[in-house]
């Protein structure tokens, strides 16, 4: 086997190991057998909530199980063909076995990061928030390409997007929108994304084409699904509704159709304004749950909390990542430290790696290299 070829086993099999000591594998076929069983009783459907809860932590562990198995049996088989197309001097079945193990190299990364994505809500659909900072025309254009950015990396995750609310800019972009995305794992992948993003660059509503530096700020929360209840005393809101702006056109709202929603013990405020009156009251109830629900799992991790109660201003000092596009090319990443020099890609909906990093290092409590070395 050649060298380079051993070092693409030796990084699937790294991340096999990370991903084993993840799902705790001493453990898991055992709480497998027993979620079968439980699942097998005809009275467990009597108490449906309670059901549909166990049935879930049974999909999602088998699903975990099954997938280190498949990666040790491909690994395996691959090894195996690598070494009969050698003994056979068969080049073409060792090149297909090599190409084979450099794809299991990816999948076995991408799994490796899903496994940690085990908090109570990571499974669950988000909520993610826009709102742009100080300074007028530039902050709102910014606000809109972030939009565009997520909307993109969505997409190419497969995940189903819907505009919930917006209120567009009074030149271009977006002051604020709100949009519901659907799919596994989607809060999970994207909960590291809250904070300010500071963008540099020449501003093209500049005509002496000086540099400008401008702030907007990404929040998400959770979808809460119907196991998880969240009271909500009449008394403690304000319901308003208004006509919303839009880019114009047809689809401008010409009823009070769009609705707010202030909850006023935490001054949360929530908005929906992309249906009937009667279906953003129901939209922006249930964002207004998904707030409060994750204001609740905040609390209970004090370390989180604290990084969002430092978070201040929309503005210098508070961000989370820098895209510079002027006078050179670099997104970083002020909390991982993680760079590119490829801004378009990153801004095009390429932020895998800055995900992936922020979550080993919530999760481990260091970077992904650090975590690698105590596997070893």
């Amino acid at each position: 086997m050649r060298a380079e070829t051993q070092s693409i086993v030796e990084a699937i099999e790294k991340s096999m190991a990370l991903l084993r000591q993840r799902i705790g594998w001493e453990s898991a076929e055992r709480r497998l057998d027993e979620l079968n069983a439980r699942a097998e009783d005809p009275e467990l459907w009597n108490d449906p909530a309670h059901a549909q809860k166990v049935m879930r932590e049974r999909q999602t562990l088998a699903d975990k199980i099954d997938g280190y198995n498949a990666l040790a049996r491909d690994l395996a088989d691959n090894i195996e063909l690598i070494a009969l197309g050698e003994a056979e001097n068969d080049d073409e079945v060792v090149a297909e076995a090599e190409a084979a193990l450099a794809k299991l190299r990816d999948s076995a990364a991408e799994k490796e990061l899903e496994a940690l994505l085990d908090g109570e809500a990571d499974a669950n659909d988000t909520y993610l928030e826009i709102n742009a900072g100080a300074g007028g025309t530039e902050s709102c254009d910014w606000a809109a390409m972030l939009a565009r950015m997520y909307v993109r990396w969505a997409e190419r995750r497969g995940y189903k997007v819907e505009l919930t609310a917006m209120n567009a800019g009074e030149e271009a972009g977006i002051k604020s929108a709100t949009y519901l995305i659907k799919g596994q794992n989607a809060f999970g992948w994207l909960k590291s994304e809250s904070g300010v993003h500071r963008l540099v660059r020449i501003s093209p509503f500049d005509s002496a084409a000086r540099r400008h530096t401008s702030f907007s700020s990404v929040w998400v929360y959770p979808v809460v699904d119907d196991s998880i209840e969240i009271e909500i005393a009449p008394n403690d809101i304000r319901i308003d509704t208004y006509r919303s702006s839009g880019a114009g056109g047809q689809h401008v709202n010409t009823t009070d159709s769009a609705v707010r929603i202030t909850h006023i013990p935490t001054n949360i405020v929530v908005t929906s304004s992309e249906k009937s009156q009667h279906q953003n009251r129901d939209i922006a109830m249930k964002a207004l749950k998904s707030r409060l629900y994750d204001l609740e799992l905040r609390r209970r991790n004090q370390a989180i909390q604290d990084a969002h109660d430092a978070k201040g201003d929309i503005g210098w000092g508070n961000q989370i990542r820098s895209y510079v596009l002027q006078p050179y090319q670099m997104v970083k990443d002020l909390r991982t430290g993680v760079e590119t020099s490829d801004s378009q890609g990153v801004l095009d909906g390429d932020l895998d790696a800055f995900m992936a990093a922020a979550l080993a290092q919530e999760v481990t409590g260091k970077s992904r290299a650090e975590a690698e070395a105590a596997a070893e």
